[in-house]
This record gives C-alpha cells, structure tokens and sequence, in this order.
C-alpha cells in the first residue's frame, strides 16, 4: 500500500524508534458471568479490565506510546467464548500524528463463539495534518454470535484550528460467519483531501464520521430507533441480519454526542470510560 506521506531529510538517512504494541484477550462464559480466561500485553498495547458491570466483562486498550505516528504497529486480538459478552474500548481518543516517513497500521482480530457478543466501542481517532494510518479489522462470528461495531475518525481538532489537509487514512473491515463473507467495507481517503471532504456524497465538508455495525439476529427491529438517534446526520440501513449506520458531524463534540443515543438504541450502553 503506497500513501503519499511527506518524508524529511533526516528520515531519510537515519530510522527513528517506533512504538510496537501486541494485546490478546480471550473471555469465557462461567455461572452466569463473564470471566477472564487469558490476558496477553506486549509492548506499548496494555490492557486494563474495570471492574465487570452486570454480564459483560469490560476491557481497556491503552495505547502507552501515548499516540502514533509513521511506523508503529499494534495487533489486537480477542476470543469471545460460548454465551460470553465482552465490552472493549479505548483509554481515550487516539491521535494519529504527523508521519515523517512510513504508515502507522492497526490491526484487531476478533473471534465470536457460539452466542457470544463483542461490542467493540473505541473512542475516537483523531488524525492531525499529515498523519498516515492503516488499519485492519477482521471477524469470525458463530452462527448466532453478536457483533456490534463502532469506528469514529475527526479530521483535526477544529477548536484548535487543526486540519487535515495532507496524509492517508485507510479503514478495512471483513466481517464473516462460520467462515462465509457477510460485510466488507473500505474507506480511503488520500491525494487532495479538501476535495474529498468537500463533496457532498462523501463528507460534505464535515470534521467527524464514524460507522457502526450491528449483526445480530434483531438488527433490523433496531433500524427505526437508530435513525431517530442520529436524526439528519447520517443514515442506516437493515439487510440479512446487519444494520449499518453512517455519522457525519461538524465536529468530534457533535459527533460525540450522537454516537452515545446511537449505541444506546443498537443495544450498547457506552462504556464507563467514555464521558462527555
């Protein structure tokens, strides 16, 4: 994958430290609750499990690095175990910095077993001017497992006059049950991307967007609570057992405050970590 990424002279003759992080979790279903069956951290990734509230177990991504930039890497991995409900979410919004030379690349692998649910609810990603990220998320669902996903991006803090102008921003998802394709979806964004924000069937010149999907075997009653949520900032849409909804906000506060009914009415109570 090639993005057009600024490189400075002196990256050019001398390779800087880069951040490397690798969790793994995997979670069991055990007298009526969800337990911890193993816990794996490397690097820069940690995780951090609050305390549990109600059936779910709730696990914390921390990002130690404190950010990204150009050739850091980290690798998620999480196994949700027959009849378990596990909750993650991010410490806070990652930011993704100016790259001086390189990609920064996320990747998370998710694994669904017999009637289990994953909400997988990180804060934002924040992409200053310049930055380049590359991430990945794949899933394997059982046959009647439950997966609720939730990705927002804002382009530059705009109460700091912050832009992004230049970089790269590439999100793939391919979502499969019991080994079959049931959702893929890939958004780039490179080249002149004031233009690409400006047009009115991408972003239409908003600062913040997010997807969220929802396969569950009652993702289509939830359709008509969804959009009354989200209202005229995006739209959604029911099929074979999925619910897709697109957000597009002026900015990550607007934004904010639409996801939190959004989740509410796919089923998601927000997780602790996220506050207004």
């Amino acid at each position: 994958m090639a993005f057009d990424v600024p490189v400075s002279p002196a990256a050019e003759t001398a390779a800087a430290q880069r951040a490397f992080g690798r969790g793994r979790l995997a979670v069991r279903a055990e007298g009526g609750r969800t337990r911890l069956e193993r816990l794996y951290q490397e690097g820069s990734a940690k995780l951090r499990l609050p305390r549990a509230r109600g059936m779910s177990l709730e696990a914390v991504m921390i990002n130690s690095a404190g950010g990204m930039t150009g050739g850091d890497r980290f690798a998620w991995t999480v196994e949700v175990g027959a009849g378990a409900h596990a909750v993650l979410t991010t410490q806070a919004c990652e930011r993704v910095y100016r790259a001086s030379a390189d990609v920064a690349r996320v990747d998370a692998d998710l694994t669904l077993g017999a009637s289990a649910r994953l909400d997988w609810l990180p804060q934002e990603t924040i992409l200053f001017d310049g930055s380049a990220l590359s991430r990945r998320i794949t899933a394997d669902l059982a046959e009647d497992a439950s997966l609720l996903l939730c990705e927002a991006v804002i382009l530059g803090r705009h109460a700091m006059g912050e832009t992004f102008a230049r970089g790269a921003f590439h999100d793939r998802w391919r979502i499969r049950r019991e080994g079959r394709l049931l959702f893929a979806d890939d958004l780039r964004l490179d080249g002149d991307i004031p233009h690409l924000i400006h047009q009115p069937a991408l972003l239409a010149a908003a600062g913040a967007f997010a997807t969220l999907l929802l396969v569950a075997p009652d993702a289509g009653a939830r359709l008509d609570a969804v959009r009354a949520a989200i209202g005229d900032l995006g739209g959604a849409s029911a099929f074979d057992g999925k619910l897709v909804v697109r957000i597009a906000a002026p900015g990550g506060l607007s934004l904010r405050r639409v996801l939190i009914p959004a989740l509410l009415a796919l089923g998601a109570a927000p997780p602790a970590v996220w506050t207004l």
